[in-house]
């Protein structure tokens, strides 16, 4: 078995339609894959009418870890599960909001960048700030997640709504889920998850944290291995897969099958 438990279509910020995405996992030599669209389950019926692998339901949940953003993977998840499906819902239409005050703030700052235009550039997907980074470097501005733009805190931000880190684990649970706590200490992100951060998460449910991810090189890999080791939690790994947004192939990183065992049995446990 080759898997890979993190990917994106353009049911959120991906560009590979949902349909195409299976067809190249297992043209990549993959046997089992997970989408997992940011606060979303869209994409999910045409990836499985579509699939010849084993598709693991799933999404990536925005949320907060005290001062800053993570990303919690919900994996197995019931995708009609209605307490997280109304939460991922307010996530969504918050991300609009916030979308559009945030094209806002960029024209008020001298950027010709248009609504319009970020919606094109969307494609029916729900609106998030890789749309209006990439509406940025069309008009030259290639640098946009910093804090003269649109990073967290940046002048062009604008604060959204979000779960606590604790609930969404709760919501995954609730919904027959395992929860994976997705690039805890990436290079790109602007703070980390602290081993005492950790320790708080799995007493709380968590089921598993990705070790093995193209941002987090082999030094963070091999810590965060100890730290799994030590707190009893499963160390996973995935590509993160984006299509053209990012230069990252899917199965670039993987998770084994007596992890990938465990995480099912995690979430079995608990439905």
């Amino acid at each position: 078995m080759t898997i890979d438990l993190h990917a994106h279509s353009t049911a959120s910020d991906g560009t590979t339609p949902p349909e195409l995405l299976p067809r190249l996992a297992a043209e990549a030599g993959l046997t089992v894959l997970a989408l997992t669209d940011h606060d979303t389950f869209a994409g999910l019926a045409a990836a499985s009418a579509a699939a010849d692998l084993e598709l693991v339901p799933g999404v990536e949940i925005s949320c907060r870890l005290d001062e800053f953003e993570v990303h919690l993977l919900g994996l197995f998840v019931d995708p009609g599960h209605a307490p997280l499906a109304g939460e991922l819902e307010l996530i969504r239409t918050d991300r609009e909001r916030r979308a559009v005050r945030m094209v806002a703030r960029c024209q008020e700052l001298g950027a010709p960048i248009t609504l319009p235009q970020v919606r094109e550039i969307a494609g029916g997907a729900a609106l998030g700030r890789p749309h209006i980074a990439a509406a940025l470097a069309a008009v030259g501005i290639t640098e946009a997640f910093t804090p003269d733009w649109i990073a967290d805190g940046g002048r062009a931000d604008v604060p959204k709504h979000v779960l606590s880190t604790v609930d969404a684990i709760g919501l995954v649970r609730a919904a027959g889920g395992a929860a994976v706590l997705a690039h805890p200490r990436s290079v790109k992100r602007r703070a980390s998850v602290s081993d005492a951060q950790l320790a708080t998460l799995a007493e709380a449910g968590l089921a598993g944290i990705e070790v093995a991810h193209p941002e987090q090189p082999p030094e963070v890999r091999a810590r965060l291995g100890e730290v799994a080791a030590d707190l009893g939690l499963l160390a996973t790994g995935s590509s993160d897969f984006h299509g053209d947004r990012k230069p990252v192939r899917l199965g670039e990183c993987t998770t084994s099958p007596e992890v990938f065992a465990a995480l099912r049995e995690a979430a079995v446990s608990v439905s």
